[in-house]
């Protein structure tokens, strides 16, 4: 009976610690939720980073950088397809996140990438990395790792708003 005891309340401390990283992340305007990643391949180079920006106030605020110790190299980038060809490359001046409007990082889109990972990024675990805003400063947020190939964190269809 006291393995059951010890296995439920593993769970209840595991379903608690998720939620608890769920939540929203608030810095002066911008409202940071919904932030994951998805699991690597083992020796992969490179995994993307996503999360949804709200900003609340009544000036543009901008993404300017991103870090984090998981990976060589960690760039701003937006993914689109011209012509049938899918086209991938660094947003050098950061991601605008407009007065009252909602920028939403995703697969397929404008997103974090980390380049040169020191480790695969596993199911279950959580990614660190700091954004950098230009007003805003420096917000540390945990992306939860999805299962690979997820096109949302819980490996479904995200239905948030987009810009």
């Amino acid at each position: 009976m006291s393995l059951l005891k010890s296995i439920a309340a593993a769970a209840v401390v595991s379903l608690v610690s998720l939620s608890a990283l769920a939540q929203d992340t608030t810095v002066g305007d911008l409202t940071l939720s919904h932030a994951w990643t998805r699991a690597t391949p083992p020796k992969a180079k490179a995994g993307g980073g996503f999360i949804e920006i709200v900003n609340g106030g009544s000036d543009a605020d901008r993404l300017i950088a991103a870090s984090s110790d998981v990976a060589a190299k960690v760039e701003l980038h937006e993914m689109s397809v011209t012509d049938g060809v899918m086209k991938m490359r660094e947003l050098e001046n950061g991601i605008e996140i407009p007065a009252g409007e909602t920028v939403a990082l995703k697969p397929g889109g404008l997103h974090i990438m980390f380049m040169g990972l020191k480790e695969s990024f596993e199911e279950g675990t959580n990614v660190p990395v700091v954004l950098t805003f230009e007003k805003a400063g420096d917000v540390a947020v945990e992306l939860p790792v999805a299962k690979m190939g997820a096109k949302s964190p819980d490996g479904g269809h995200m239905n948030h708003s987009t810009n």
